[in-house]
């Protein structure tokens, strides 16, 4: 088992991952099941796949559960959806003290943290992510939210877990696409500042696909040592520390925004795009050499993953794809921070970016 603690002042909690830790779940949750019984919110495809797995771990020691089932996808994480959830933990009469168990990826993390915030002024949960991208990213970290006609995340809250149990054998469950998409993630924490770990992913890529489980483990953790760390420096992006965290996110979801928040643009392939267009742009601005853009863009090609405008299904024009933008959670004063890259492992943010450049460039790249 490895326990890597996210170091926060008023809400410190752990996080542990080992390969197989769900079929022992229901000794790590027994302490947060009040009168023996947990509240469970899943999505329909992994009630399908992995569900009864922890069923049986829960069961095994005593423990009831009611489950709450979403859609799968995007289409999970929108206001229909939080009401029903809402009005189903309070029919189930959840109790401030009640511990919600968010199971699934980064959609289900993100709209039980934010219902299990304001449900009753805030309950406690607990993350258990099945998919690689919530493993690195969406379970780390208290950021929850939901999608709105202005774009992604745009209403949500800062709501820690109080642990999260990462299982790498779950990878094991995920279509290839799914598995690229959370690739993403992992790749972006070489990228932000640390070359020594994009070096290892891009040695590595090839048996982390083949289902290496040390390789697996070994991505899953540097990522999510890489994200306590940023985010016990800066929980609530007070110090831009940890927007770092948001590199290729800016272009990302205005990418997502293009393909309607679906399964046509997964969440984490809109990232890697991001990634290589903030990569791209700041080459154009002389900030960064060719060459480092040219093999952080290589890596996320070889996992498959789309590194332009055309791969990701985007035909919106520059001017619209800022205009996504400027419904920017970052935007202040008309101004909206932009991640850029000195060469890999340098990533810096920046706030003298002018979005009519940017639309320029956007339009350079269709």
């Amino acid at each position: 088992m490895t326990v890597i603690s996210v170091d926060l002042s008023n809400a410190p909690y752990d996080i542990h991952v080992r390969a197989g830790l769900l079929a022992d779940a229901g000794r790590h949750l027994m302490p947060f099941a009040r009168d023996n019984r947990l509240l469970i919110v899943t999505d329909e495809n992994v009630a399908h796949a992995v569900l009864p797995m922890l069923h049986a771990a829960l069961t095994a020691v005593g423990i009831d559960t009611a489950v709450f089932t979403l859609p799968a996808g995007e289409a999970g994480k929108s206001w229909e959806q939080l009401e029903r959830l809402t009005d189903w933990l309070l029919e189930q009469h959840v109790e401030r003290s009640d511990h919600i168990v968010a199971f699934g990826g980064g959609v289900v993390g993100d709209i039980t943290g934010f219902a299990a915030h304001i449900v009753k002024r805030g309950c406690a949960f607990v993350q258990i992510p099945t998919t690689l991208l919530a493993q690195v990213d969406s379970s780390v970290g208290g950021k929850t939210a939901i999608n709105s006609p202005a774009g992604k995340n745009m209403v949500g809250a800062f709501h820690q877990p109080a642990l999260v149990l990462i299982d790498p054998d779950l990878l094991s469950t995920l279509p290839t696409r799914q598995l690229a998409a959370g690739f993403a993630e992992v790749v972006k924490y070489g990228l932000i500042d640390d070359l020594e770990f994009f070096d290892y992913c891009d040695a590595h890529l090839e048996r982390f696909f083949a289902g290496d489980a040390d390789v697996r483990a070994q991505a899953i953790i540097r990522s999510v040592q890489s994200k306590a760390r940023i985010v016990a420096a800066d929980e609530t992006e007070r110090t831009g520390t940890r927007a770092l965290l948001n590199l290729g996110h800016t272009f990302g979801h205005a990418l997502e925004a293009d393909t309607g928040f679906s399964d046509r643009l997964f969440h984490g392939e809109a990232v890697a795009a991001g990634m290589a267009l903030a990569f791209r742009y700041s080459v154009r601005l002389g900030l960064c050499p060719a060459e480092d853009a040219q093999r952080a863009t290589g890596l996320l090609k070889r996992a498959g993953l789309p590194t332009s405008l055309s791969e990701a299904g985007v035909t919106a024009n520059g001017a619209a794809l800022v205009d996504y933008m400027r419904h920017d959670k970052k935007m202040s004063g008309g101004t909206l921070p932009f991640l850029l890259a000195r060469g890999i492992g340098q990533t810096f943010l920046s706030k003298v970016v002018h979005l009519e450049d940017v639309a320029a460039f956007l339009d350079s790249e269709a």
